[in-house]
Formats: structure tokens, C-alpha cells, sequence
């Protein structure tokens, strides 16, 4: 008898866990903590993925769970450890987030959130807990579960504001990309409130003296404000409704949403601006309609080169997509499409970009590092776009990454790349090009001399033929 009940063992796999997308959603909001009830080589594991992407000090507070916590239940360990943090960084918001050890052994943490306040006696500060079990899915369930739970926890129908606000559910951009965005939206004239804003959280400027937790970040009076709004726009175009902060508002406020693609491309920057000029029922700026132009101008500029580039793309599903989109109106064919997230429609979503070409794509949901080597070597690959872990694939083939996404771990700056908006879509396009250029110049030669020189029978030189 076939026992049917089979998943596929990941052994390098192309995403990362639940709880390191909550910590990221919890560092774009102002004065925040991050509290992990499981092991401390988590939270250890987490920091130091955030921290070598960002560049940055990285803290993030631990129930260190240990063999009597995972037998007995670890409830004392959280406890103690929420009067520590309060103790040592006086938060304004603390996120419980859990492990899949705490999940394994069946911890309440929203009980013992709710215990935990009543026996302090804390009424002002806001704590919210969210359940993410490492082997429930990706970060990028992870982090919008968490922008969920934020929302639900804090947003209302009542507000003091002057002027009425859209909502901006920004995805998981660097901090250029967000200051990108929020300079787009000034132009526009908007008052908004984008969530999460990492744009100083996760990219400070240099300070003499040492902040416990960073400035910057979206302030509990905007997440109050967002039931309020008269749109939100949210950049998760693949994401789940029940995982959408987004869709909630909508439910439970009657905001309206309108749901996009992330920002990159020229299509999905078209439409991006478009929205926000009926939404401002203004024209477009000049100096936006300016940097559309120089896109133009730079795509016109690398078309004869992009033929060539045949590229597997991976990250997460909306960087993915939106990748894809613009390699796909640029002439690069997306031979192979990879994310180690399930998502029901994304066959049907590339198909679309794709239609152009005479070929179908591999597309790969939960992938894992190995299953795409595979598909890569078949595919006749030459470009890698995606994270760092991607480069476990260069050392082994020699095809080069072009980094982008969470996280970049083996080269500095990934907090300062911009890839949004008409300006970021540009240098990205450019930075692909100029990959393809630089392939190309590395390997003709050889190419040349395999394609015209045949071997001479029986040993010796080449000759040409």
C-alpha cells in the first residue's frame, strides 16, 4: 500500500521562517520590542539575519526556553522575561511572538499575554501577540500575519484628524525603497500613513550616542487613525485576504482597498502613480513624469543586450512577481520563477506577463535551493536575481546573482537599494544589464572558440570549421 500522505524534505530552502517575518513587521512600528517565546537560539538566528541585512543593532528579547519550559510549559520563562524587557527599554508597543517550539508544546500566549497585563496592571501599553510557528509557513506569511494582527489590535473608527489619510501597506522594502515612496505621496500632496516604516528604524543615520530602539518607525496614533481612511493601498498582490491588514480594514471600516503589485517596472509603476493621481484627483507631477521618462529612455538604451539573459528569479511571492513583470517587459526571459511560499494563482498571475514569449517558465512554489539548480542547469540559465542564499548556486555553476530582496547577508548596503518607482526600476534594470554585459565579456571567447574550432582527430589542436 503507497502511504499517499508524502511532502517533499527541504534540504536548502528558499525562505525563511514565520517569526523573522513578524520581527521584521514589528521593526516599522515607533518605539516597538520584539519578545520571542521559544529558544534563544531563535531569537539569536533572527537577529543576526536582520542585522547583517540592515547593518544595524538588532535587538530582539527572548523567553529562552529551556527542557524544563518545554516539558513543564513556559509561561514563567515569558513572564519574567516581558518584566525584563519593560525594565530595560521601556517600549511603547512589545510584540509575543512564538516559535515552533512554543507552538509544538501548545503555549496560549494570548492568555498569557492577557494574564501577564492584569498581574502588572498595565492598561497604556500596547502588547500583541501573534502565533507563528516556524513550519506554518514562510516569513512572508509571517509578516503580513503580523501587520494583520497589529491592525485588528489598534485600528479604530474614530479619529481627530484634520484631513483625511490613505493607508499604504508598504511590503517588505529597504528603507530607500519606503523614503522613495513617502517622497512620491509628498509630491501628490497626500496625508498618509504607510505600515510598516522601516525607512529609519532599519536605517539610521549615525549617532554618538547609543539608542536602545531606534527612532522612526509608524506611531500607534496612524494605526489607531487607519479605519478612518478614504483608501488603502496595499503592495501584497499575492497575499492571503485572511492575512491582509488591508482586506481587515475594509471588512470591519468599509476602507476601500486597492491592491497592487510592488512598485517595480514600468507597468506596475504605471499603475502605482496612475491610482494615486484619480486618488489625488490631481495631474501627475513634472518631476515624476520626468523619471518615467528617463526610464523610457534607459530601457530603450538596454533592449539590445536583453535578449540574452535567461533568468531564475526567487524571494518571496510579490518581489517575484513584480520582478518577473520587469524582466519579462524588458525582453529577459523568466525561465525559471521560484518561491518557497504556496500561492493558489501565481501560475496564472506569470502566465500573464509571459504571454509574449515563446516559452513557458518553470514555476516553483516551496522551492528549495536544489530543485532549482535542477531546473536551472536545464533550462539553459544564465542570471541569478534574488537574495544571497541564491549564491549557493554561483559558487557551484558560475552564474552570477543579481542581489535583491531579504536578505543580502554577503555584501553591504542592501538598506540603501532602491528598486521602486520609476528611478529604482531604472538602476535595477541597469544593474541586471550590466550583468549580462559582464557575463557575456567573461565567456565569449570560450564560447567562440567551442562553437567554430572543431578538435583535430586523434589529439592535438583545434582547428577552425
Amino acid at each position: 500500500m503507497i502511504n499517499k500522505n508524502l511532502q517533499s524534505i527541504n534540504v536548502n530552502p528558499c525562505k525563511m521562517c514565520m517569526p523573522m517575518g513578524a520581527a521584521l513587521a514589528f521593526k516599522g512600528i515607533e518605539n516597538s520590542m520584539v519578545l520571542m517565546h521559544g529558544s534563544q537560539g531563535c531569537s539569536t538566528y533572527i537577529r543576526r539575519h536582520i542585522s547583517t541585512h540592515f547593518n544595524e543593532p538588532i535587538d530582539i528579547a527572548s523567553s529562552s526556553l529551556n527542557e524544563k519550559g518545554t516539558v513543564y510549559g513556559g509561561e514563567e520563562n515569558l513572564k519574567k522575561g516581558l518584566k525584563n524587557l519593560l525594565k530595560l527599554y521601556q517600549p511603547g508597543v512589545i510584540g509575543v511572538i512564538t516559535t515552533c517550539l512554543a507552538e509544538t508544546i501548545g503555549e496560549d500566549i494570548v492568555r498569557m499575554v492577557a494574564e501577564f497585563k492584569r498581574e502588572e496592571e498595565i492598561n497604556d501599553l500596547a502588547m500583541i501577540p501573534v502565533a507563528t510557528p516556524g513550519y506554518g509557513g514562510s516569513q512572508y506569511e509571517g509578516y503580513y500575519l503580523t501587520l494583520r494582527r497589529i491592525v485588528e489590535e489598534l485600528a479604530t473608527s474614530q479619529s481627530k484628524q484634520s484631513s483625511p489619510k490613505i493607508n499604504i501597506i508598504t511590503g517588505n522594502l529597504t528603507p530607500a525603497d519606503i523614503r522613495k515612496i513617502k517622497r512620491i505621496l509628498n509630491l501628490f500632496d497626500f496625508n498618509y500613513t504607510l505600515l510598516p516604516d522601516l525607512s529609519e528604524t532599519c536605517d539610521a543615520p549615525f549617532s554618538a550616542d547609543y539608542k536602545k530602539i531606534a527612532r522612526g518607525g509608524t506611531t500607534i496614533k496612524d494605526i489607531e487613525e487607519m479605519g478612518t481612511a478614504v483608501a488603502s493601498i496595499e503592495f501584497g498582490f499575492l497575499v492571503d485576504d485572511n492575512l491582509s491588514p488591508a482586506r481587515f480594514l475594509e471588512k470591519e471600516f468599509a476602507v476601500p482597498l486597492y491592491r497592487l503589485p510592488l512598485p517595480i517596472g514600468l507597468k506596475n509603476v504605471d499603475s502605482f502613480i496612475n491610482l494615486l493621481s484619480r486618488l489625488a484627483k490631481k495631474d501627475i507631477p513634472t518631476e515624476i513624469m520626468v523619471e518615467r521618462g528617463r526610464m523610457l529612455d534607459g530601457m530603450i538604451d538596454s533592449h539590445k543586450y536583453n535578449a540574452e539573459g535567461r533568468a531564475a528569479i526567487f524571494g518571496e511571492p510579490d518581489l517575484v512577481y513584480a520582478l518577473t513583470a520587469l524582466c519579462a517587459e524588458n525582453g529577459i526571459f523568466p525561465a525559471v520563477v521560484a518561491t518557497g511560499t504556496k500561492i493558489p494563482d501565481l501560475e496564472k498571475k506569470i502566465s500573464k506577463l509571459t504571454d509574449n514569449f515563446t516559452e513557458e517558465p518553470i514555476i516553483i512554489h516551496q522551492a528549495d535551493f536544489a530543485v532549482i539548480r535542477k531546473h536551472v542547469q536545464q533550462q539553459g540559465v544564465n542570471l541569478l536575481i534574488g537574495h544571497s542564499d541564491g549564491n549557493f548556486i554561483t559558487e557551484k555553476d558560475d552564474i552570477p546573482l543579481v542581489r535583491t530582496g531579504f536578505p543580502i547577508h554577503d555584501r553591504i548596503g542592501a538598506q540603501r537599494e532602491l528598486s521602486v518607482v520609476y528611478e529604482g526600476s531604472m538602476r535595477l534594470l541597469d544593474k541586471i544589464t550590466n550583468t549580462i554585459l559582464q557575463a557575456k565579456h567573461n565567456s565569449y571567447r570560450q564560447d567562440l572558440f567551442e562553437r567554430y574550432y572543431l578538435p583535430v582527430k586523434g589529439g592535438g589542436k583545434h582547428v577552425f570549421g
